[in-house]
């Protein structure tokens, strides 16, 4: 088999393209592939599809799937022509895409590449620039969002995820049953939210939700019930964010007593942090023993972390008579502890205790957008930081959308 075609068939090239001639500089380890059309060939354009006249060429050049240890590199005089509808526009060609420098085969090669490392290791490991790579991964998103179709939806989780600064905040929304991101926006603003419901859903879609998880952040609550029918009916406040408001209540009864016990040489909580915070679950035999003497103990800590651990017993309720009952023992004891971060605590978890029962009904958690939290804290981690938010973005679509991300 000739170079010609050896290469005609490699790439898959149909009339009128045409392998021209082939040229290997060792030198430079390069292989050179010049593709032509006949000049009187039909120059359909590319968005319509109607025959046009033509109206000029333009020298493209485009990078291949190297060839053993060769880089190659196709060349064409691409043409362009007028379209009465259109304008003047350039035509498509088969191996790659519209203002793209690598064709499809390349790209598909580089988002193999990208789902395993960092922009920056892919972009070393093929000789790329920086941007040239984020530009196939921006093109792999958009191609994902376009072919993504009609949402169906009947559980969303929403959660806030850090940018760069601790305050910088982009709102992710995920869909719970099928652990994908599907949507990603500035800030955690009610416009951040509302941009997804009004924007990305129709009216029959929000309809169709039937539990949506979320923390106990004012503007995403302002921003479903603006959006979505019967939201009251439909917010579940997240367990696990009930407990980290409740941990960060034993952290600071902690803290206060440390300091006094220090100023009279008593050192038992030095050290001890994480032990009042991890789920007794997560103990090992050895550890819970070492811990006994301590949640046993009269300390202050120890009243908090057994008011923490108390009110778990609410999401195991079946009947929401019953575990309304249960919570109105529960906080009486809380709001006479003498804590005062305990009774701070308790005072906010009854002022959204409606849409913390909602959980006995829906039995949806935020935890697969917890798992997708960890992912995202992965591509942050591995980028080394983001130039900007977009970028930002379009990693966590890349990584966590569940797109069909590769050219056809």
């Amino acid at each position: 088999m000739r170079d010609h075609e050896l290469y005609a068939t490699i790439l898959g090239l149909e009339a009128p393209w045409t392998v021209e001639r082939v040229e290997v500089v060792v030198a430079d380890e390069v292989v050179h592939v010049w593709l032509a059309r006949p000049p009187d060939a039909p120059a359909p354009c590319p968005a319509c599809q109607a025959p046009c006249p033509l109206y000029d060429h333009r020298e493209r050049e485009w990078r291949h799937l190297d060839t053993c240890q060769l880089q190659t590199r196709l060349h064409a005089r691409v043409p362009r022509v007028t379209c009465p509808t259109h304008g003047v526009v350039q035509c498509a060609v088969p191996w790659a895409a519209a203002g793209s420098r690598f064709t499809l085969l390349f790209e598909r090669l580089a988002i193999d590449w990208l789902r395993e490392a960092a922009v920056s290791a892919v972009a070393r490991q093929l000789g790329l620039s920086w941007d040239a790579v984020w530009g196939i991964e921006r093109r792999a998103v958009t191609r994902g969002l376009a072919r993504r179709g009609t949402l169906r939806l009947r559980y969303v989780g929403v959660d806030e995820k850090s940018f760069q600064r601790r305050h910088d905040y982009v709102t992710v929304v995920s869909d719970l049953e099928a652990g994908r991101v599907l949507f990603v926006a500035d800030d955690r603003k009610q416009a951040s939210l509302e941009a997804f419901w009004a924007d990305e859903l129709t009216a029959a879609q929000r309809t169709a939700i039937e539990a949506i998880a979320m923390d106990m952040w004012a503007p995403y609550v302002q921003a479903t019930r603006a959006q979505v029918p019967d939201a009251d009916t439909k917010i579940v406040f997240d367990r696990f964010h009930c407990a980290k408001h409740l941990n960060e209540g034993v952290d600071r009864v902690r803290r206060a007593e440390h300091k006094e016990l220090r100023a009279r040489g008593d050192t038992r909580l030095t050290g001890t942090k994480y032990a009042w915070l991890r789920n007794p679950a997560h103990f090992s035999r050895q550890g819970w023993r070492e811990f006994r003497a301590l949640r046993r103990s009269t300390l202050k800590v120890a009243r908090a972390w057994a008011l923490k651990e108390s009110v778990a017993d609410l999401w195991e309720y079946r009947y929401v008579g019953a575990a309304r009952t249960f919570f109105r023992r529960w906080y009486y004891w809380a709001t006479h502890s003498r804590l005062k971060p305990m009774i701070e605590k308790a005072r906010m978890l009854k002022t959204h205790l409606e849409n913390i029962l909602t959980y006995l009904r829906h039995r949806i958690t935020n935890a697969t957008a917890e798992g997708l939290n960890s992912k995202i804290q992965w591509i942050r981690y591995t980028a080394r930081g983001f130039r900007n938010r977009e970028n930002f973005k379009t990693g966590i679509y890349f990584h966590c959308g569940g797109l069909d991300l590769y050219p056809h």
